[in-house]
């Protein structure tokens, strides 16, 4: 995946750094290398999504 950067000549580095890691954020790199480092089973992917489904109702129902 690139990224492009527009920017014109004589332009602050400052603000043209702030646009690249603007644009690193929007595009979810980070997360996608991170998720890539370590192998998960699928059951247990499941597993996790059902613990985090869970905690969510939970947060939902003990707070009202």
């Amino acid at each position: 995946m690139k990224l492009i950067l527009k920017y014109q000549e004589g332009e602050d580095i400052e603000k043209v750094l702030k646009m690249y890691r603007q644009k690193m954020e929007r595009s979810n790199l980070i997360k996608e290398v991170k998720k890539h480092q370590e192998y998960i089973k699928h059951s247990q992917n499941q597993r996790n999504t059902f613990i985090k489904a869970r905690y969510k109702q939970f947060l939902k129902y003990s707070i009202d």
